[in-house]
């Protein structure tokens, strides 16, 4: 959508303006969970411009984030004090009111307040991890993908290259399979996993909200017989008290909050027990900002926090995060990331490592081979 105009507010540095691009990039064929199908996937990319030094930031979202940044979100940025992110990200709250929190407008915020993060990292000359106080080096993440829609074969081929290419020792695949309708089918699949990763491998599985309460009682008792230690929305994340009796009668841990786009949403789902690790995905809740927030309540409630999908967003405020258990290393989101910036992490023995060498996240745009993806307008 091209470059926003600078306006400015009072003296001192300031914003000069805000370049939006749009890529969608075709999935290598499609794609399921146990509740979706899709074939594409669209990045909303934002680059705020202040003091001769240009930002990075972006959401896995729909171009629709795009023109309600452009209309509504950009009066709070353009012009604005770069450092003093928080201001500029609790002024766009207020403007996104009449449209309301969750969806699309907290993830058109969340593209602007990681690129914002990002330009003030820049302008210090920090790496992002180090101006958000970086409490480790390294932040574990476990290999993500094992989509309904693969053969057994490309699912055998995807958990070795996670664990004996990349050796990490934590994966994850979907379940759910057509809403919870062919349990056979997820047990197969659960116990072709285990047979390929072996016995020292933690075993991870999700359910994508595809099963009913009962249900998923049943089916995570029977995962848990595989060495499953995690179930990820075996119920919707809406049913709060569908996860609370999951998590109360299995052993496995029960986790959730992908879809959380704001903190009074994790404040419900933690008060009602509903889950033992709290998901937040930086590129949906928000941003950073509030991804932080999200961490500091799931502290102050004795629960660790994991990042869900987005990486390349996670990894540095991941690293920042006393009560971190992992960040998921998506596979559509490593693959999109590689063709679209330079500077992406890659993982090694479990962890990925914040390049403390470059400053911000450490991303660039490839500008001319994102261009193939470029959304038209």
């Amino acid at each position: 959508m091209g470059a926003v105009p600078a306006q400015r507010k009072g003296g001192g540095m300031r914003i000069d303006g805000l370049d939006l691009a749009v890529y969608t990039v075709p999935t290598e064929e499609p794609e399921s969970d146990g509740t979706l199908t899709w074939n594409e996937t669209t990045v909303v990319v934002v680059e705020p411009r202040a003091g001769g030094r240009t930002g990075l930031g972006f959401s896995y979202a729909t171009a629709a984030c795009a023109t309600l940044i452009y209309d509504v979100l950009t009066d709070a940025v353009v012009g604005a004090d770069p450092m003093n992110v928080s201001g500029v990200w609790s002024d766009m709250v207020r403007r996104i009111r009449n449209f309301g929190r969750p969806g699309i407008a907290s993830m058109a915020i969340a593209a602007i307040d990681t690129a914002l993060w990002d330009l003030k990292a820049r302008l210090l000359e920090l790496p992002l991890a180090r101006l958000l106080g970086a409490v480790r080096e390294e932040v574990p993440v476990y290999g993500s993908g094992g989509f309904t829609s693969a053969t057994d074969d490309e699912l055998a081929r995807e958990l070795a290259g996670w664990t004996q290419g990349d050796r990490i020792p934590r994966v994850k695949i979907k379940v759910g399979t057509a809403w919870g309708s062919r349990p056979e089918r997820d047990l197969e699949r659960v116990a072709l996993a285990r047979r390929t990763v072996g016995d020292d491998v933690e075993l991870y599985v999700d359910a994508g909200g595809g099963y009913s309460r009962k249900q998923a009682v049943r089916l995570a008792r029977a995962f848990a017989e595989e060495g499953v230690c995690w179930i990820e929305e075996p119920v919707s994340s809406d049913d709060l008290a569908g996860l609370r009796e999951v998590r109360d009668q299995t052993e496995p841990d029960v986790a959730a909050g992908e879809y959380g786009y704001d903190l009074p949403y994790f404040q419900r789902m933690i008060a009602a027990g509903a889950v033992d690790c709290v998901q937040a995905d930086v590129s949906r809740c928000a941003g950073i900002t509030e991804w932080l927030r999200v961490a500091a309540l799931a502290a102050a409630n004795n629960l660790e926090i994991s990042g869900h999908g987005a990486q390349s967003l996670h990894a540095h405020p991941a690293a920042a995060v006393g009560n971190l258990r992992h960040i998921e290393y998506f596979h559509d989101h490593a693959r999109v990331d590689r063709l679209l910036f330079d500077g992406v992490l890659h993982p090694a023995d479990g962890v990925l490592r914040p390049d403390l060498s470059r400053p911000g996240m450490g991303l660039e745009l490839r500008r001319a081979d994102a261009e193939q993806f470029a959304a038209d307008g």
